[in-house]
């Protein structure tokens, strides 16, 4: 299993980025896939999340807004568009997948994803 992320970069507050996470190795088609960011000394944080059919998505009160999960099962990428960025979104952020198969939830605890990609760092700064 690889999930590969990638998007990240220095960017202006009130500026955008995506992140997509590229993912082989499984059927990706099958798994929840989500979203999580970390900064230094702090826990890691849960941020968006998408079930297996894209039916659903689940994301934490901060981004609600401006951030959207999306997800392509013909390109087994899911992706993170961020908008009007805030220097507080800055951490790496690191695309996950669920444990369960066809799961019609989306966990916000990271104990429950059991595959994680290498993290791409997000700067948000003037």
């Amino acid at each position: 299993v690889q999930l590969q992320a990638s998007g990240g970069g220095l960017v202006q507050p009130g500026g955008s980025l995506r992140l997509s996470c590229a993912a082989s190795g499984f059927t990706f088609s099958r798994h929840t896939m989500s979203w999580f960011r970390q900064v230094p000394g702090k826990e890691r944080e849960f941020v968006a999340g998408i079930t297996w059919s894209g039916g659903s998505t689940y994301s934490t009160d901060s981004v609600q807004g401006r951030f959207t999960i999306s997800r392509d099962n013909a390109k087994n990428t899911v992706y993170l568009q961020m908008t009007r960025l805030k220097p507080e979104d800055t951490a790496v952020y690191y695309c996950a997948r669920d444990y369960r198969e066809f799961s019609g939830y989306v966990s916000r605890t990271h104990r429950e994803y059991e595959y994680w990609g290498q993290g791409t760092l997000v700067t948000v700064s003037s």
